[in-house]
């Protein structure tokens, strides 16, 4: 069965059904392409098109084929270009003729638009859920270590020390930042253009705002030519989807670096692990690699998609049938990469004792620059005092705790003997307690906002 034809002498070659047909993957909206014919064959009763029975009928049918969706049971035809008519061609099989007035007034341009949204919107739900299970994951591991110290690095050197929990929670508050991006996403996504036709909008009175209700839409959309056309919400989660796999990425590079031997800071469960088909000792954080590699291909998908949307006209045109293969890969990829990395971090073992043998003294270089400055010094000159003390222990091959005082002294006179207080690690943690800062007692602030947060 096709939905068009009547104009046509020939039908469609082979060749061009392989590249026009969407049947292979738009099979997977067909709850919500049932969903809004049954909402639609209500709205008809409304518009005087449909008598209940013939509506009633009608969602007998569409509930039947259904059920045949749920149980795979549900069999395809040859002439099935789509989703929409694989289900309109079952439902005339299965209650006659009547099932042909319900695409009165309706078109597959505002049809399929209707189908995706809500499509979107429930895969967007489940992706919330996947990432406050990783929040969740990371919030319980960075509670074990408040007070563990490692050394934080800037462009991969050696920087200042910083404690686990607070590495842990920076990877939680750019979920977060997903989560809104993800939530804003789904306030575009929830605009309903069924009954806005091909273009040009529906004859029928049609109650466009109760037809949105009925579906879980906040509104309907506010032109028909755009809303055929609109695939705004689409580029929306593919940018939250290549944002978020970013975020996988790097979290996945941390724990690369850190789980290699060289670092010895963290390990992977043997669960999340992998070996070599030729070197026995090997243990290969495999999993993280995908992480990185996935994100090249998400960040694909939104960019290939924004390329397809660049040149088009106003009004439905084929081209958007990108929209969906490109979406569904980069939520199916994030479905497969955040239970693994939740997993990942809740099975982590953290090697304090690794982390302390690589806290060297340089990285207590801004302390000793503080120290300066809060006896008066301008920290720009602290700065550059303390630059000179750090070539002078080099020189001398010294650790910075080692340097004698009139070393010390020879550079700046303010270097008094209680310049020995600032080399503490634990201390060095401590005094950053401003909001958002990596002392425990920030640290603890920073967990209860993120408790809160994850309570809801």
């Amino acid at each position: 069965m096709s939905l068009w034809g009547g104009r046509f002498s020939e039908p469609s070659d082979a060749d061009l059904r392989r590249l026009n047909d969407s049947i292979g993957f738009d099979r997977a909206l067909y709850a919500e392409d049932i969903a809004g014919s049954i909402a639609y064959a209500q709205a008809l009763v409304s518009a005087g098109v449909l008598t209940p029975d013939e509506a009633n009928t009608i969602i007998a049918g569409l509930e039947q084929a259904l059920a045949e969706f749920d149980n795979d049971t549900f069999a395809l035809m040859p002439g099935d270009e789509d989703i929409h008519t694989a289900v309109e061609r079952r439902l005339i099989e299965l209650v006659g003729a009547v099932g042909g007035k319900l695409h009165t007034g309706r078109s597959r341009n505002d049809q399929v638009a209707t189908d995706f949204r809500l499509w979107s919107l429930r895969a967007a739900e489940r992706l919330l859920d996947d990432l406050r299970q990783l929040q969740s994951a990371l919030v319980e591991m960075a509670e074990r270590h408040i007070d563990t110290v490692m050394p934080g690095y800037t462009h991969m050197q050696p920087a200042q020390p910083i404690t686990v929990a607070h590495w842990l929670l920076s990877f939680f508050w750019m979920l977060e930042r997903d989560i809104d991006r993800l939530a804003n996403a789904r306030e575009r996504t929830a605009v309903c253009p069924l009954g806005a036709g091909a273009l040009a909008g529906s004859p029928l009175a049609i109650d466009r705002q109760a037809l949105a209700e009925s579906l879980g839409f906040d509104r309907p959309s506010e032109n028909s030519l755009d809303a055929v056309s609109d695939r705004d919400f689409v580029a929306d989660l593919l940018y939250a989807c290549a944002l978020c796999s970013t975020h996988l990425s790097r979290l996945a590079e941390d724990i690369l670096i850190y789980s290699n031997p060289a670092f010895g800071f963290i390990s992977l469960d043997d669960r999340y692990s992998t070996g070599s088909s030729l070197m026995p000792q090997k243990r290969n954080a495999d999993p993280m690699e995908l992480m990185r590699g996935k994100a090249g291909r998400l960040i694909g998908n939104l960019t290939g998609f924004l390329a397809a949307l660049k040149g088009l006209p106003s009004g439905y045109n084929k081209d958007l049938q990108e929209d969906k293969e490109a979406l569904f890969d980069s939520l199916d990829t994030l479905a497969r990469l955040l239970p693994v990395m939740s997993a990942s971090i809740g099975s982590l073992k953290i090697n304090p004792e690794n982390m302390a043998a690589a806290l060297t003294e340089d990285l207590l270089a801004t302390d000793l620059a503080d120290y300066l400055a809060r006896k008066g010094l301008p920290f720009r000159q602290a700065h550059h005092a303390v630059g000179a003390v750090v070539r002078r222990a080099g020189e001398l091959s010294l650790a910075l705790s080692a340097l004698p005082l009139s070393e010390l002294q020879a550079i700046n006179p303010l270097f008094s003997d209680d310049v020995a207080a600032v080399y503490d690690f634990a201390q060095s943690v401590a005094q950053r307690r401003a909001y958002g800062g990596t002392a425990p007692e920030a640290v603890r602030e920073q967990l209860a906002r993120a408790r809160q947060l994850l309570a809801g």
